[in-house]
């Protein structure tokens, strides 16, 4: 076991998701648990992964999550390996949740310069009728951003997704690319506004747009079986859309190109999403946690391969440096493993005192000192 990236799950320990404090050490090896000499409690190395209080081997449970992110139906899987469908769908669920809090910790709580987000819909046929899933994407690095699922294709599913770019965009100069729905125009304008101060005046203060905001429209419409595309800039100017185009892209013009690919990845990895399958997911949440498991398998455990960088040899050879989306947006320095990605704890907050009246008790104070910095 590797204690150095093991920390303490107790919610109560001062020393909570911690790592390398010196406060770890192995209880059982044969049980594979570990002790805090901080709380003075035991627990799982595989507390916080998929894999806590699981019987079947692990490397089982991580072919069968692969094969689901491939487009493997789980008919097939319960055919080939035997299992329950029950199970399977347990251990989907697992995988699911488990990556939306690695999305949370790794992606949404970022701070990225963008520079260009292209937005999309997908219409995802289910048992108890068609849902809708908005996806936003990072142009320059193909990073998935994050989806939202809703039953109706309104401005509350559209705002939901803006809101969550915005939480991770930097206040720099930003394209936003989407479709022809008018429900983009208002949720960008909504989200994108900061503070307006009023120097000597009394209320509550202003909201304005930001200034480099440039958002433009890609509406396509098919009439007497002829496809017309209109390119509209609806904010900003066309030199910023240009040179954002030119940082984020390299070359070509307005395009919702790079999120239409992505639709397509997921489209073709997920079987529920296919335009044409049997397999219908029965909830939404099916939907949504499989986003996540996919999304992550995306950003950290796939190649793309617009995003490799070549690099020359002393003898005048050329050899390619491949790239995750994450490894290409800062996030990690090496691509993840199936294994590595269900194995990840994410840690809780950082240890808070109790509030309490009266001063701080000189324990609380060490505490303080020691787990609070």
């Amino acid at each position: 076991m590797n204690l150095e990236k093991i920390f303490c799950p107790n919610l109560a320990c001062p020393a909570r998701g911690q790592c390398q404090r010196g406060n770890i050490r192995v209880f059982s090896h044969k049980e594979k648990r570990c002790y805090c000499h901080v709380c003075e409690q035991t627990f799982s190395v595989s507390k916080g992964t998929i894999f806590y209080r699981l019987r079947t081997d692990p490397l089982t449970v991580l072919r069968v999550i692969a094969l689901l992110t491939h487009g493997c139906p789980p008919q097939a899987i319960v055919a080939a390996f035997g299992f329950d469908e029950r199970t399977v769908k347990d251990w989907w669920q697992r995988a699911g949740q488990h990556c939306q809090g690695v999305h949370e910790h790794q992606v949404g709580q970022r701070q990225l310069d963008l520079q260009q987000v292209q937005a999309d819909e997908i219409k995802v046929n289910t048992q108890a009728g068609p849902i809708w899933l908005a996806m936003a994407i990072m142009v320059s690095t193909r990073l998935w951003l994050g989806g939202m699922v809703s039953a109706r294709r309104d401005l509350s599913l559209i705002q939901a997704l803006v809101d969550r770019v915005r939480a991770m965009a930097l206040y720099r100069p930003l394209l936003v690319a989407v479709d022809g729905l008018s429900s983009y125009v208002t949720a960008v304008r909504q989200a994108f506004r900061t503070k307006v101060p009023r120097w000597g005046q009394v209320g509550r203060a202003k909201l304005a747009t930001w200034a480099d905001l440039a958002l433009v429209q890609v509406v396509k419409q098919r009439r007497n079986g002829q496809l017309t595309i209109d390119r509209r800039i609806v904010q900003g100017s066309s030199a910023l859309v240009a040179r954002l185009i030119e940082l984020s892209q390299g070359r070509g013009g307005i395009n919702t190109a790079y999120i239409e690919w992505l639709n397509a990845t997921f489209r073709q990895r997920l079987v529920s999403l296919a335009r044409r399958t049997r397999a219908l997911a029965r909830q939404p949440e099916t939907v949504e946690l499989g986003m996540y498991v996919l999304g992550c398998v995306y950003n950290f455990c796939t190649y793309h391969d617009s995003l490799r960088q070549p690099f020359y040899l002393a003898h005048g050879g050329q050899r390619w440096l491949h790239r995750t989306p994450a490894i290409a947006a800062g996030l990690t320095d090496h691509r993840w493993t199936i294994a590595e990605l269900f194995e990840f704890r994410v840690p809780p907050a950082r240890w808070t005192p109790p509030k309490q009246r009266g001063p701080v008790s000189k324990q609380t104070r060490l505490l303080m000192e020691q787990w609070c910095q």
